[in-house]
């Protein structure tokens, strides 16, 4: 089975996927293929260089094709991307083309920043199963 991870309630990213995901990911015995993880609100931090968990993430990630993305509008409110919302404007309205957001120099490597729309679009037919926490 194909999984993505939609990671939203606090602590989701230090804590179940830092303690539990990533260990058995790393020892081969979690029992699914993780195709992406998608990171919500504070999760975001995880992922910069030089924390333990976003090293080892990155490092994975790399190593399995899975894809790392960091919500715009949550990586923007924490320094972790540069630019503007990519499907809304700054101001909450609706874009019909993309606007300019980039992963900050000090977000570990690999990772990606979007919105639904990028993530609809790099997760079709790819995966059997969407898991939030």
């Amino acid at each position: 089975m194909r999984v993505a991870y939609l990671l939203t309630t606090p602590r989701a990213a230090s804590y179940r996927l830092g303690r539990m995901i990533l260990p058995q990911l790393e020892a081969g015995v979690h029992g699914v293929e993780v195709v992406a993880i998608f990171f919500f609100d504070d999760n975001v931090m995880v992922l910069q260089r030089g924390n333990p968990i976003g090293e080892r993430l990155s490092r994975l990630a790399r190593e399995k094709g899975i894809l790392l993305m960091m919500c715009d509008d949550c990586a923007l409110e924490r320094g972790l991307a540069v630019g503007e919302p990519r499907w809304c404007t700054p101001e909450g309205e609706g874009r019909r083309e993309p606007g300019e957001c980039r992963v900050a120099p000090h977000v570990v490597e690999g990772v990606e920043v979007g919105c639904f729309p990028d993530l609809y679009r790099a997760l079709a037919g790819r995966v059997d199963q969407v898991i939030t926490l």
